[in-house]
């Protein structure tokens, strides 16, 4: 990556807009989006612009382009439609240390604006450092379809409620809870507009000190995966490897499949050959409640390491799960005569 994505913090703080024109009224339409404190530096304004001002959503600024003026902005985007102004504002802000975005001008920028999908207080950013924004514009479009418009709601409920769950949930179940809220029934009813009944579910999940379907002791779920095969990993096995605590794999497993798991999962790395069920590190952490999975570079329903130690594992209590990690892949195109 040539940019690092991150989000930036608005409340109480101010971004100013240099121009008063199209461009400008732009960047305001983004950041009305925050609770950012909007500064328009500009000696006119658009009827758009002005409209803003008139309405209390932003402040109009008139004078002299200073270094003082700039500082302590959590951003400043310049769009005065003026090379000249744009340059000399550009060189100010860069004074004040602020981060600036100059339209048009990709080598005057700090940062860039992506396209957002908004289920506030869920934001998903997508970016192509500059190359493609078409191709930005089309996942977009692919995401808006496919998280569900009140999605946003469901978060912030979620928010308010994890005192709540961390005061009756034991720890050991909290991961689980969590998954159910957002992956089974409360979901499904949020998603259909029924946001009541879908609050009342969790309440008595929480009042009850877990999900309906929560077990006390943890899981292993056994996968394959061929080095360098990340692309052809099932939904479910990718699924399994972002619910991981802990994930013990073979050497040779490469990181772009690791990096399908969650980034505060445990990875353990073991011989390809083990572990045997007398010495397994497989049992300790599903007892205590974590999620499991054993990653091997074979195929987990012919390895006779893998049948030794689901027998043990069952054997001692925990559920344990073989998931089909490849996807099944497409014959070849065959040439015609």
């Amino acid at each position: 990556m040539k940019a690092f994505p991150m989000f930036i913090k608005t409340t109480d703080r101010r971004v100013i807009i240099v121009g008063g024109g199209e461009q400008a009224a732009q960047k305001a339409r983004l950041i009305l989006k925050t609770d950012a404190q909007i500064v328009i530096a500009a000696q006119g304004l658009d009827d758009e612009l002005h409209g803003l001002v008139a309405d209390g959503r932003a402040k109009h600024y008139t004078g002299p382009l200073t270094e003082a003026f700039f500082s302590g902005a959590a951003m400043v985007f310049v769009a005065s439609g003026c090379f000249a102004i744009d340059v000399s504002a550009h060189a100010i802000a860069k004074e004040a240390r602020c981060l600036v975005n100059v339209v048009d001008q990709p080598a005057l920028c700090d940062l860039t604006t992506p396209s957002l999908v908004d289920r506030d207080p869920v934001v998903v950013a997508i970016g192509t450092e500059g190359t493609c924004p078409v191709l930005a514009r089309q996942i977009k479009t692919q995401l808006e379809t496919q998280l569900p418009a009140n999605l946003g709601g469901l978060a912030a409920l979620a928010g308010r409620l994890r005192g709540s769950v961390a005061a009756h949930v034991p720890r050991a179940r909290r991961r689980a809870f969590w998954a159910w809220v957002f992956q089974d029934g409360p979901m499904a009813l949020w998603s259909r507009g029924a946001e009541a009944h879908a609050a009342q579910a969790i309440k008595r999940a929480i009042a009850a000190g877990g999900a309906p379907d929560a077990r006390d002791g943890g899981s292993v779920a056994f996968l394959g995966a061929t080095p360098g095969a990340a692309d052809l990993l099932s939904l479910r096995a990718v699924q399994r490897l972002q619910e991981a605590d802990v994930i013990f794999h073979d050497a040779e497993i490469g990181i772009d499949v690791l990096e399908l798991a969650r980034r505060d999962a445990e990875r353990v790395a073991v011989a390809a050959d083990g572990p045997w069920p007398s010495a397994n590190p497989l049992l300790a952490p599903a007892r205590a409640g974590q999620r499991v999975v054993r990653l091997r570079a074979s195929d987990p329903a012919t390895c006779t390491a893998t049948r030794a130690e689901i027998e043990h594992l069952s054997a001692n209590g925990i559920a344990c799960e073989r998931v089909p990690s490849i996807a099944p892949q497409p014959a070849p195109l065959r040439r015609s005569a």
